[in-house]
């Protein structure tokens, strides 16, 4: 029988607990996956503290994994036993065997790994999503990236780098300064020690940018806005510091009728369509060799809760997988 990390109850790491599950066979559209690789993501963090609401108890967390299919259902033409797959945004991934949507998930390349397609998927999903829709990044531009050490950031360093856009990024130490500089990042502003307002401004003559991503939240939220130049765009993608307050809307018209959007990857990846355009973009740049995924840390799946800790005290850099 195979074993899954499940929560009966929100609340800190040591709830994540491992336990033995019953996995049904495919239904009619839908593949069994035995599943090698798992993403770890913010997100999981949310669920598990109850800050973003499960829609059962218990449930099981996770959002990517990449593994192989043991079991096709009815009705499903494009996938087989054996093939090797990915898949992002579908909750229930902490686990070794489960069933899926085959709508929702996509064959990875031969030339990309399981680890490397489990730890890629949400969050080179989301600098997908970020970088070429939500403000599609033009070459010449000076874009801010906060936590651009972490997993999406150290992607899509990489990424706007390769669209031609000078960058910089907030991180929090010399280490991961150093890290971000290698994945592209053309100035990265250590928090800690520098106002990266102030910075920002120095290394834009006063303009600002026309863009901030921010997956930090409550921490940075305020002051990012103070990096926009006039009629800039604040993407708010996370809220790794705490949740952000609520924000009296004439505050974007005082700081230069600023935009403000709040996105998530559910809503660029809603149908099967949306899915594949942007894994294929991601596929794509990754196969030019101008985006590579670096997996930092590997914890056994059954240890997600020692994972879950070090994501939470910012000891992680890129990106963490669990394995079965």
């Amino acid at each position: 029988m195979p074993n899954a990390i499940r929560v009966h109850q929100t609340g800190g790491p040591e709830l994540l607990q491992w336990e033995a599950i019953e996995v049904d066979a495919p239904a009619a559209g839908q593949v069994k996956l035995k599943q090698t690789a798992i993403g770890l993501n913010f997100i999981d963090v949310y669920f598990r503290t109850g800050l973003y609401p499960a829609a059962a108890s218990p449930f099981i967390p996770g959002m990517e994994a990449a593994g192989t299919v043991i079991a096709v259902g009815e009705g499903v033409s494009d996938l087989a036993v054996g093939d090797r797959v990915a898949y992002a945004m579908v909750m229930g991934s902490y686990t070794e065997e489960r069933v899926i949507d085959a709508s929702k998930v996509v064959k990875i390349p031969d030339n990309i790994n399981d680890e490397t397609a489990a730890a890629m998927m949400l969050k080179g999903m989301t600098a997908q999503y970020l970088l070429r829709q939500t403000f599609p990044v033009q070459a010449g531009q000076t874009i801010l990236f906060h936590a651009a050490a972490g997993g999406v950031g150290l992607i899509a360093c990489q990424w706007a780098k390769h669209l031609g856009a000078t960058v910089i990024g907030t991180v929090g130490s010399e280490e991961k300064a150093e890290l971000a500089k290698a994945h592209g990042c053309d100035h990265p502003i250590i928090y800690t020690k520098e106002n990266f307002v102030e910075r920002v401004r120095e290394l834009t003559d006063g303009k600002g940018v026309p863009v901030v991503y921010d997956s930090v939240g409550q921490a940075t939220f305020m002051q990012s806005f103070d990096c926009l130049q006039p009629m800039g765009t604040l993407v708010s993608f996370g809220q790794s510091s705490g949740a952000v307050a609520p924000l009296d809307i004439g505050l974007l018209s005082q700081k230069g009728s600023l935009y403000l959007t709040r996105p998530t990857l559910m809503h660029y990846a809603a149908s099967r369509e949306q899915i594949l355009t942007c894994t294929s973009d991601l596929f794509n740049v990754m196969a030019t060799g101008a985006v590579k995924i670096p997996v930092n840390q590997r914890f056994a799946l059954s240890d997600a809760a020692a994972a879950h800790r070090s994501l939470e005290s910012r000891e992680t850099t890129g990106a963490t997988v669990l394995l079965t």
